[in-house]
C-alpha cells in the first residue's frame, strides 16, 4: 500500500491505494493551500498518514509538487504558486515522523512516470509528458527511466524563447509557456486585443464573455466552438506555437510518444490540426514518424496517480 501527496499552489490532496499494474484509491482527502501555513499542510497531511496506518501497512509516501526543488535531498525550494514553502525538508519530515521511505519529484516528472506506468505512455522506452495548464513544462522517460537532470531542471520547455516578442510566459516573452500554456492562451488574446483596440475594433467575444477579466483558455475555447473567430485566431496561433515545440522536442529525444495533459486534453481539436501542420514542416522525418502525440489517459485522476507512483520510488 502507498500513500500519496499532491501539493498545489491551489489545492493539496493525500491519497492511499495500490500501485501495481493498475491503480487503485482506496481513500482520500482534499483541502485548499491558501490561508495555511506549511506546517498546517503537513499536520493535516500526518493525520491522514496516521489514519491509514490503523488500517494498511504503508510501503512509501509519494511526493508531488511544483519545482524548485531538491530531490536528491527532499527538500522544497519555494516555488512561485508556494511561496512559503522555502526550503522545507519534506522527506526528512516524514521519514522521522513515520519511519516510511519518502520520496519527492517535480509534478511535471511525477505526472510523467503515472502516464508511463499507467496511463498513455504504458510500453514505451522513450515518452515525454507535456504538463499544459497554468504553466507548460515536461517529464521526460528516457530509455525506460526518468531523467531529471543534474539538479531536477531537465525538461523545463516552457523557458524556451520561440520568438523575441509574445506573451510573457515563465518570466520571458514569446516563450513556449507564453503561447502555449492555459495562461499563455488568456495573455495571447490579450495582446490580440491591444492590436485590435488601437484600430477601434472591440471582438464580439469580448462583450459576451462579460469583459477581459473573464478571458480564460477555457471561455476562448468555447467560443471557438460556436464559430468566433477571434478566438478561433488564438487557437490557431497557440496551435501553431506548439507545433514547434512539439518539433524542438522530437528533433532532441526521438521519442515513441509525446503525452499531453490539461487544455489539450479538453481543446486539443481546436489547435492540433495547425500544430501537425507545423511538426510535418519543422521536425526531422525520420524521428517524426516513430512519435505517436496523444492527449494523457489519466486526465483528472492524474495528481493523484503521479503522487502514488512517486511512493514507488522509481
Amino acid at each position: 500500500m502507498y500513500i500519496g501527496l499532491d501539493i498545489g499552489g491551489t489545492k493539496c490532496a493525500a491519497v492511499v491505494g495500490t500501485a501495481d499494474t493498475e491503480v487503485n484509491i482506496l481513500d482520500k482527502i482534499v483541502f485548499p493551500t491558501a490561508g495555511k501555513t506549511p506546517e498546517q499542510i503537513l499536520t493535516l497531511f500526518s493525520n491522514f498518514i496516521e489514519e491509514q496506518r490503523k488500517k494498511y501497512t504503508v510501503d512509501g509516501i509519494g511526493i508531488a509538487c511544483g519545482g524548485p526543488l531538491d530531490s536528491k535531498n527532499g527538500i522544497i525550494k519555494k516555488p512561485p504558486s508556494l511561496p512559503l514553502w522555502d526550503g522545507i525538508k519534506i522527506v526528512e519530515y516524514f521519514e522521522n515522523k513515520f519511519g516510511i521511505k519518502t520520496y519527492l519529484k517535480n509534478d511535471a516528472d511525477a505526472c510523467a512516470v503515472a502516464e508511463w506506468l499507467y496511463g498513455a505512455g504504458k510500453g514505451t522506452q522513450n515518452m515525454i509528458f507535456i504538463t499544459f495548464g497554468t504553466g507548460f513544462g515536461s517529464g521526460l522517460i528516457l530509455n525506460g527511466k526518468l531523467y531529471s537532470g543534474t539538479n531536477d531542471n531537465a525538461g523545463e520547455i516552457g523557458h524556451v524563447r520561440l520568438r523575441k516578442n509574445g506573451p510573457v510566459g515563465y518570466n520571458k516573452a514569446g516563450s513556449c509557456e507564453g503561447f502555449c500554456s492555459g495562461s499563455g492562451i488568456r495573455r495571447l488574446a490579450l495582446l490580440e486585443l491591444e492590436k485590435l483596440k488601437k484600430k477601434n475594433i472591440v471582438p464580439e467575444f469580448v462583450q459576451k464573455v462579460g469583459g477581459e477579466d473573464n478571458i480564460s483558455a477555457k471561455t476562448i475555447a468555447e467560443f471557438a466552438r460556436q464559430g468566433d473567430k477571434f478566438c478561433l485566431g488564438i487557437y490557431k496561433k497557440s496551435g501553431k506555437m506548439l507545433g514547434e515545440t512539439l518539433s524542438i522536442l522530437i528533433d532532441l529525444f526521438n521519442p515513441e510518444k509525446i503525452v499531453i495533459g490539461g487544455v489539450f486534453m479538453r481543446s486539443g481539436d481546436l489547435m492540433y490540426p495547425y500544430a501537425e501542420k507545423v511538426i510535418k514542416r519543422e521536425s526531422l522525418c525520420y524521428a517524426r514518424e516513430v512519435c505517436e502525440i496523444v492527449p494523457a489517459k489519466l486526465h483528472e485522476n492524474i495528481g493523484d496517480v503521479s503522487a502514488l507512483a512517486v511512493a514507488k520510488g522509481i
